[in-house]
């Protein structure tokens, strides 16, 4: 017995590692192009349901496409509405993989697995196709492993205690239902994967006699469990992340709640597509028809489910914002990630996509610290100038701090099996974030020299202050540009406009510096004045390569040289 019990404890975790494998293989084979289709995609409810179905299709996970609804949501690219839609989908979606599972049990394919395994450990050796071993060996783990659980007999006398344990419930009864509901479930939370449970279940109904109501009722149970996860993560991310989980929980519990209602009507009718009557015990059933019967269920539940609730997804939006009120707002010059801290189950091609929003709020603040230089050369009051000055040097230590994270972020993310494409933009994003950490030094650096030009108790010219501000202007409009280019798509963005504005600021370089000199020599302010003076405008000038070293990570592209 215990060698059978450590036989199917084995399959489940083969199982789940074949689906894992399965999963990333097809994300880093369609991530990028279906982050775009995600987002391009959800117009209205009905596209977003049909964007978030075909999505989990493809990537064969469910968890995958909310994380990127999440992502969405966060990045302000999707509303809560339209992420509902996108989630309801998904719910949709990942019913094939029951349909995967029951043909699994259903028919003998273990002889077509061995030869699979070679064919996708030749193309793990080459290069351009070695995305589709990894799929490949994926689906083969996993069929296996169905194909091990379908085999995998109970001795009679452990047959038989089995099925006295299931025979002492009464099908019939409401309270068994809602307490077989209850263990699919906890089960579900325990085992953190909804296809083990779901393979556990069909085992169950094949081979031990679980009668078709019970089951049915664990896989009823296995769509709140896979919600619950979600949500205990969410726990520690922003409003946006746990509004869309608790709007997956709250589709899937109000699911649940109506399908008991008319149980009995909607689980025989849903059998009845298969072929199954389950309400006539006397019938001997084929495993295949009662495999069948809970994906076939599985299926009625998530689509009827998304029809009678897709009208109400606004509804369903302000519940979630009920239920989950935004934090009061923390002081924004308080060091915190904003999306790659939530915590959130991640696969790491998405992860890359967190980590370049997070790069977008670092150039945001970044930017907001050159706004308080800009405030701070104006300032007069010697109190308020002081308070300024430390907000700049705390922003210079967040920058500092940010630049850290992130950078550990990424580290962590590139140690996983990633695509070509997505190692190409995580050793950009490192480069984007040096060079951004570098701004904020430059931001520092010009505090610093306006603070030494007032305790030297010396000022500039009307001229000069005319001067640094039409710098500080093309300055700001870089930084502008840079984050334009942080947010957009690369292909709709021409990074042109940013190499422009970094030649103005150069030229007016030269001809300030140039202007400088000779007002030094005509004695219309002193050389310590003027040394300030050039340091400011020489600093801008800094900055603005750094902001052009961002935009070429960004964009993949070099500057023509003048």
């Amino acid at each position: 017995m215990w060698i059978l019990l450590l036989k199917i404890v084995g399959a489940l975790a083969l199982l789940i590692y074949g689906m894992k494998v399965m999963s990333e293989a097809l994300q880093k084979l369609a991530g990028p192009q279906l982050r775009h289709v995600l987002s391009a995609m959800t117009t209205n409810r009905v596209s977003g349901v049909l964007t978030g179905m075909f999505t989990t299709v493809a990537v064969q996970s469910s968890t995958a496409t909310t994380v990127m609804t999440v992502s969405f949501v966060n990045a302000g690219l999707l509303t809560l509405v339209q992420a509902i839609s996108v989630i309801m989908g998904a719910n949709i979606g990942t019913t094939l993989t029951a349909w995967i599972m029951s043909a699994g049990f259903s028919f003998k394919i273990s002889n077509f697995v061995w030869p699979v395994f070679l064919i996708g450990l030749l193309l793990i050796y080459s290069k351009k196709r070695r995305y589709i071993g990894d799929f490949l060996f994926g689906i083969s783990f996993m069929f296996l492993a169905l194909t091990t659980l379908g085999e995998s007999q109970v001795p009679p006398e452990e047959m038989g205690a089995l099925q006295a344990f299931f025979a002492s419930f009464d099908p019939n009864s409401f309270a068994t239902i809602l307490l077989f509901l209850f263990f699919g479930t906890i089960l579900t939370c325990i085992l953190q994967s909804s296809a083990a449970l779901m393979a556990i279940t069909m085992m169950l109904c094949t081979q031990a006699n679980l009668p078709i109501y019970l089951g049915i009722a664990l896989v009823m149970g296995e769509n709140i469990g896979t919600t619950l996860t979600a949500n205990l993560v969410a726990l520690t991310a922003n409003t946006e992340a746990r509004r869309a989980a608790f709007g997956h929980l709250f589709f899937n519990v109000v699911g649940v709640i109506w399908v008991l209602a008319v149980f009995r009507h909607f689980v025989n009718m849903a059998c009845g597509l298969v072929g199954f009557d389950p309400t006539n015990p006397a019938l001997t059933h084929t495993p295949t028809q009662l495999t069948f019967s809970l994906a076939a269920f599985h299926t009625c539940f998530n689509i009827c489910n998304t029809v009678l609730l897709l009208p109400f997804v606004k509804q369903v939006a302000r519940v979630c914002c009920w239920v989950w009120k935004p934090k009061p707002n923390k002081d924004e010059d308080d060091f915190r990630l904003r999306f790659i801290s939530s915590g959130i189950m991640k696969t790491p091609e998405l992860s890359v996509l967190e980590a370049q929003k997070e790069i977008q709020s670092f150039a945001e603040r970044i930017h907001r610290m050159f706004g308080m230089v800009r405030e701070l050369l104006s300032e007069k009051d010697d109190d308020k100038f002081v308070k300024l000055y430390t907000r700049i040097e705390k922003y210079e230590g967040i920058s500092d701090n940010m630049e850290v994270e992130i950078a550990k972020y990424l580290d962590n993310v590139s140690n996983a099996h990633l695509s070509d494409e997505t190692k190409e933009k995580v050793r950009a994003m490192l480069r984007e974030i040096s060079e951004i950490e570098s701004i904020g030094d430059s931001n520092y650096n010009l505090a610093r020299t306006i603070s030494r030009l007032k305790n030297s108790k010396e000022g500039f010219s009307e001229t000069q202050y005319e001067h640094i501000h039409q710098m500080f202007e093309l300055t700001d409009d870089a930084l502008s540009q840079m984050s334009v280019m942080l947010k957009g798509h690369r292909d709709e963005l021409d990074a042109n406009r940013s190499f422009n504005v970094e030649n103005e600021i150069n030229n007016y370089r030269n001809q300030l510096r140039n202007q400088n000199i000779a007002d030094v020599n005509d004695h219309q302010y002193s050389y310590t004045v003027g040394t300030m003076y050039m340091d400011i405008i020489q600093e801008c000038e800094r900055l603005g390569d750094f902001v052009v070293n961002v935009v070429e990570a960004r964009m993949g592209v070099r500057q023509n040289p003048a």
